[in-house]
């Protein structure tokens, strides 16, 4: 049995170095990301075991080693100095037996309170789903485990007294786990997808755990509930106090359809969340329809926001996108903070400052007409880009609507924009280009949105493949996948039903 072990894994290796040389291209492909991360071949979808850890950025992710549709789930793994530049590595925990590694997260065991750290320094300690699938009369299984690292994460061991919790159920899974100072304990956030609940656990050592707590129903409960996290942010800078963020994937049954998120915001006191709104309250993290399974990275220095990181994709058509030879990419990593709104304390999420790092040439336009605006890009090579971040605000005047048109050409188009009629921040991707692989895929995605001061103020990042839209200083985020015909660029503002104020905009070219 040991040497069939060695085998699979050697043959994953395999798998993922030749996937280092196989694309003739490089990074190169006409739908490739430049600035987000992506595989260099094969399948990717949820983001796993975000950590920082002696000075890197530790990137898991669900990968099949194998091809590029979902199965043979095991974890990629890649590492970077600026959540930007990442380096692929060897797949760190590979399918084994017949169990698949499905979600989970990794922590920093300081204090070796597990005892599988050595020569006196903390290790990397992961906690995963294993996912036994349905064969003949014995139904699916799924169980947490833990598997540890003494050397950066670069090698991994299995614990041998897997696993460590098993409610005998075929859908029981997405651990998150992180250490609770206060009550000197790990606590551990994991789903019962088909009640509609997170259950909470604690444990001294991560190997023998209690039941805590359970959260749920509330909220949206179309479809199963997946991917729980939770973690503290202060409320308008330190000034309101702390809450606590309970982000909970749901698929199907998202706003958009398809797969989406939800949050809750409460308090969380080592044992039990409780919600500070009504369980009729539905709060949604991401707009668009890209963004799924986001988690944020355990182990930030304590002067650091907490980054939150996603799949950029849907369930409804993942499995279709027209690219090779990989299939699956990440967002740009956000910053997260509650700032109190008209409406009660809302999550706000932002681009991570270090992409100001790639900005390249740029052109700006200060307090401008839109056809002034749009003169003073179409003179810069600036706008012949198709990656690049744009931030712009727009007086609204007596236009009904406002925004801009990105990545156009022979009627292909995307459009972000704002409805003042309907209060709607919007992407419309119908005539985005390529849109005939799945019927779920064309759509116009919209968000409300006030703007009590008539300015509308746009941050977004297109990379070949993506558009990310930050509203209101990161009030509302929006994600979309969209492929226009290769090469594409066209850019410029647009208003409708009127005339828009007084106009600013930024383009920067990304590196």
């Amino acid at each position: 049995m040991r040497g069939i072990q060695i085998l699979l894994f050697l043959l994953v290796f395999q798998a993922w170095a030749t996937g280092q040389s196989d694309s003739p291209h490089g990074f190169d492909q006409p739908y490739r990301p430049q600035y987000h991360f992506s595989p260099p071949q094969h399948w990717t979808n949820d983001p796993n075991g975000l950590l920082y850890f002696e000075g890197e950025y530790h990137l898991f992710f669900q990968y099949n080693p194998f091809g590029d549709e979902w199965g043979h789930m095991s974890w990629g793994h890649a590492v970077s100095p600026d959540l930007l530049h990442w380096q692929p590595l060897p797949v760190a925990l590979p399918e084994q037996n017949g169990v698949m590694i499905f979600t989970g997260s990794t922590v920093d065991d300081v204090a070796n309170t597990s005892g599988f750290c050595t020569g006196g320094k903390p290790c990397m300690v992961a906690i995963y789903t294993g996912h036994t699938p349905e064969s003949g009369s014995h139904p699916a299984l799924q169980t947490q485990n833990l598997a540890y690292s003494n050397d950066r994460g670069r090698t991994w061991t299995k614990y041998g007294g897997n696993p460590v919790l098993d409610l005998h159920m075929p859908d029981f899974r997405d651990p998150k786990v992180f250490w609770f100072e206060p009550s000197r304990h790990w606590v551990m956030a994991v789903s019962l997808p088909n009640e509609h609940k997170v259950a909470f656990y604690g444990s001294a050592n991560l190997k023998r755990w209690s039941r805590l707590s359970g959260f749920g129903p509330a909220g949206a409960t179309g479809g199963q509930w997946e991917c729980p996290e939770l973690f503290e942010l202060p409320v308008d800078g330190s000034r309101g106090g702390n809450r606590w963020v309970l982000k909970v994937g749901l698929n199907p049954g998202a706003l958009q359809g398809g797969s989406g998120e939800q949050y809750f915001i409460g308090r969380f006191d080592g044992k039990q969340f409780t919600s500070d709104n009504p369980a009729s309250t539905t709060l949604w993290t991401d707009y668009g329809k890209d963004c799924y399974c986001a988690l944020t990275f355990n182990g930030l220095p304590k002067n650091q926001p907490p980054v939150m990181m996603g799949w950029m994709d849907n369930w409804q058509y993942a499995a279709a996108l027209p690219t090779s030879p990989w299939r699956g990419q990440m967002t740009i990593p956000r910053m997260l903070s509650l700032r109190t709104t008209p409406d009660g304390i809302r999550l706000f999420q932002e681009p991570i400052d270090s992409l100001k790092q790639l900005r390249g040439a740029h052109v700006h336009a200060a307090n401008r007409t839109i056809q002034q605006v749009n003169g003073e890009f179409q003179r810069s090579p600036v706008v012949k880009s198709h990656t690049y971040e744009l931030i712009s605000s727009f007086s609204l005047g007596t236009a009904q609507e406002t925004g801009w048109r990105l990545l156009s050409t022979n009627g292909s188009v995307t459009i972000v924009g704002y409805d003042r009629r309907r209060g709607t921040v919007f992407i419309d991707r119908r005539h985005s280009g390529l849109t005939g692989f799945s019927k779920d895929f064309p759509a116009r995605m919209q968000a409300p949105l006030k703007t009590p001061d008539n300015v509308l103020r746009l941050h977004i990042l297109v990379d070949r493949c993506s558009v990310e839209v930050f509203a209101q200083d990161g009030r509302i985020a929006m994600t979309s996948l969209v492929f226009p015909p290769p090469g594409t660029h066209g850019l410029e503002a647009y208003a409708r039903g009127g005339n828009a104020g007084s106009s600013s905009a930024t383009l920067w070219e990304l590196r």
